[in-house]
Formats: structure tokens, sequence, C-alpha cells
């Protein structure tokens, strides 16, 4: 009898301990669960502090000017250092080939080297797309003649008026002035889509798009190709962006302009002063505010502007004052 006391006393304890241990396995299950601890503070911490930051990945697509292409790809490729799983695709359609590609939500940035038009902002408006006009740095339009004239000086306005006006009459140079070569001027033109072609027509003739357009011209979206096109014509006359011409300074000659004020040249101090008028002008990406809730690209546009101002000197153009850069990163809170 007292031996079956025993096991049944037992037999009661193992029961509650099994039981007690069941009790404590389940409550360790529910805290699992829902990711609550009873670890030490301090502990919890430490293993907060372990967790590496979640990295940026995705893609981001950016068209247009190709003015404002050597900015923006810098920006890419040093943006892509630190976020190695982000793809950043730059093309050069040209500013109104950008812009219809932004009005239309394609793109997340455009680069632009002129301010978006009425009608390009009103079908951006009609396509739900709303957007931030950030200026990121100032440019020169530069004209250039092959190295190997020399009996260009420099060249008014009113005589640039009188080469590229629709309908010129300016076929060569003796056309200009009498005592140069009766040799006909090759003409190298942005095209109708490029912001440089918008500002330099609407600068020069009063009108933007209005040029002339005859056999002496050749239009084209690349730079380079004008580049190219003024280096090997040796009675060739162009225009492009300043860091294109100081990219291939050994390949061109820079022509001063006379703007009434005497002939200056563009360069980083004339250009920043504007004191080489009426050819100055700022640079734009313009960026889409549905794309800034990916944060690959609020990071991307975040650190553009953060950094614009030491990339556009290393390619060629000119920084804006701090304030503008300040008021641009304000722009995007």
């Amino acid at each position: 009898m007292k031996k079956m006391k025993r096991v049944m006393s037992l037999f009661a304890v193992l029961s509650l301990s099994f039981a007690l241990a069941a009790c404590g396995n389940g409550n360790n299950g529910a805290n699992n669960a829902t990711g609550a601890t009873d670890a030490p503070s301090n502990a919890s911490s430490a293993e907060q502090s372990a967790t590496p930051e979640t990295s940026l990945s995705g893609s981001i697509e950016i068209d247009g000017s190709s003015t404002v292409y050597p900015i923006t790809e810098a920006v890419a490729e040093e943006f892509g250092k630190e976020n190695k799983d982000v793809r950043v695709t730059v093309g050069v359609s040209g500013t109104g080939g950008g812009f219809k590609r932004f009005a239309a939500g394609e793109t997340a940035i455009s680069n632009a080297s002129r301010p978006i038009k009425d009608e390009e902002a009103e079908l951006a408006k009609t396509n739900g797309v709303e957007y931030i006009e950030l200026e990121v740095a100032y440019d020169g339009l530069s004209v250039l003649v092959n190295p190997e004239n020399d009996w260009v000086d420099h060249l008014t306005t009113e005589e640039l008026h009188e080469i590229f006006k629709p309908g010129s009459t300016v076929n060569q140079w003796s056309d200009v002035r009498s005592e140069w070569p009766a040799e006909e001027i090759k003409i190298f033109s942005p095209g109708a889509d490029s912001g440089t072609f918008d500002y330099f027509t609407e600068t020069i003739n009063d009108e933007a798009q209005a040029s002339r357009n005859d056999a002496l011209v050749t239009f084209s979206e690349d730079d380079n190709t004008l580049v190219q096109g003024v280096e090997g014509e040796k009675y060739a006359l162009g225009y492009f962006g300043f860091a294109y011409f100081e990219e291939n300074q050994d390949k061109l000659k820079l022509v001063p302009i006379d703007g009434g004020k005497g002939p200056i040249s563009p360069s980083a101090e004339t250009i920043n002063d504007g004191t080489y008028a009426p050819l100055s002008r700022p640079l734009y990406i313009y960026v889409n505010k549905a794309f800034l809730e990916k944060p690959e690209v609020k990071a991307f546009v975040d650190y553009y502007m953060n950094n614009a101002a030491d990339l556009s000197e290393e390619v060629g153009y000119i920084r804006l004052p701090q304030e503008m850069y300040d008021e641009g990163i304000a722009k995007l809170q």
C-alpha cells in the first residue's frame, strides 16, 4: 500500500513538471511568432546594430539634352560606385525629344538645356505628370571654326544673325566681311530637338527654331558629330556647349562674340559673371514627382544636387552659387 502511494506521488510530480514545461514552451513559441523577446535591451540593440542596412536596387531611366548629358553621366557613374545594384540609363535624344518622353511618363528624369515649353508642360499635365525643375549648372554656347581658319578674330551677334537667319543669303565668308575668303561656309548646327538649337535661335534670331535650312547646313543632335564636322572642314562654322569645346580645344578654334560690349570669349569666369552675353544660360534636370516615391530615384536626385557643383566643373561646366543648390535640395523635401 505504501509502495502504491509512492508511485502515485511520483506520477503526480512528473505530471506537474511536464505541464509546467509545456506551458513554458508554449509561451516561448508565442514570443517568437510576434517578435517579442525577454532578452536584455542591450542585447537587442547589439543584434539590431549588427543587421546590415537595406541596399538600394532598381533602375532609373533618364533622357534629354546632349549638353546636360556629361553632368548627369558623371553623377550616375559616381552614384553607381556606392549603389552597385541601381542601374542608371542616360539617353541623348535632345531636350525636346527628352521632354516628349518625360511628359508621357516614360522617364524619371529629363535633362534639359532650356526651360520646359508651355505646350510640353501642358502635355505633362494632361498625362498626370507632376515635376520639379532643378538648375544644375551654367553653360556658355560656344561658336567654333576650324583651327586653320586664320581670318576670323571675332563675330558680332548681328553677323551671326545674318549667317543663321531663315532665308539667309550669306553663303561665303566674304559675304560676312569682304576681306574674308570667297569660300562657302560649311555650317554645323544642333538639330531641332536640341535645347541648344532653341536657345541659340531665340537669342540670335529672336525666335526659337527660326534658322536657315539649306544645303550648307548640317544638323545633328549629337555634339560629337558637330565637333567632327568643324574639325574636318577648313571653312566650317558651328556652335555647341562650352564643355564640348573644352574637351576638343586642340581640334577647334574658339570665336569671341561681340554682344555690344566688345569681343568676349566664353570661360568659367565670363559665363559665371554674365559678361559672356547673350550666349550664357542655365542647365536643368526635371524630375517626375511620382518617381521620387522610389527610394533609388530619391537617393539619386539627392546625390545629384549635393554633388552637381563639383561634378559639373569636372566635365567643363560652371557651378551655380551654393544657395541655388540649397534651394533645389529644399524643393525635394
